[in-house]
């Protein structure tokens, strides 16, 4: 929690505010910031984003967010990301998709059951066209399906490795939840059942989007 603040403020000096309902993820985020000497460009709160109301923003990222939001509060959830935005400010929606066509995962099965209850992934079209129907414009779509594959097998070699600490931290029977987790996330990656997808759009007004990808970053 906090990488990603902390990057574009390092590196872009822009001035950013982090919001997670995690008080956990936000005491770790505080603490790197602090570490980062960043205390006066990032603030990291304990927030549900329907409570934010200091924007507008020129930017938002919703990174692994709208997984959790679900099909049927998606247009109250674009609507509200819609409002925060200036007139010309751009969104980054991050999200894991549901690539296997209209049968959506089984509610009792192991991830939804033990890791992400209540979670609903949308479709690659279905997410694109919430956001078009909430009034936000499509500048440009990219797929990290085969990155998320290779980025879970590192990430269940990394617990393989230090599979004493993690007992240590969080007892067996959660470290092997999670180990089966990213396992079988890891296959659905590379099968394409899932995926995961980044989707830039834009709130209409404001100065015109660059006409080519690399002139955003």
């Amino acid at each position: 929690m906090g990488s990603f603040a902390l990057h574009a403020a390092r590196n872009y000096g822009v001035d950013v505010v982090g919001v997670t309902l995690s008080g956990e993820q936000a005491t770790m985020a505080g603490k790197r910031v602090a570490e980062a000497g960043l205390t006066d460009r990032v603030a990291i709160r304990v927030q549900d984003y329907r409570d934010v109301d200091d924007g507008p923003f020129d930017a938002i990222s919703s990174i692994g967010m709208s997984e959790h939001v679900g099909r049927e509060q998606m247009p109250a959830y674009v609507a509200r990301l819609h409002g925060l935005l200036r007139p010309g400010g751009r969104l980054l929606n991050h999200a894991i998709s549901w690539n296997a066509g209209p049968t959506a995962p089984d509610p009792d099965s192991f991830i939804p059951r033990y890791v992400f209850p209540d979670g609903e992934m949308l479709g690659l079209a279905e997410m694109v066209g919430a956001l078009e129907a909430g009034g936000l414009e499509v500048l440009d779509v990219e797929a990290l399906r085969r990155h998320y594959a290779l980025t879970l097998r590192a990430w269940v070699q990394n617990l393989e490795d230090h599979w004493g600490d993690a007992v240590q931290a969080v007892g067996e029977g959660r470290a092997r939840v999670w180990r089966l987790y990213m396992a079988a996330s890891a296959l659905g990656f590379e099968s394409g059942t899932t995926g995961v997808n980044q989707i830039l759009v834009q709130r209409p007004g404001g100065a015109e989007p660059p006409l080519r990808r690399t002139a955003w970053l």
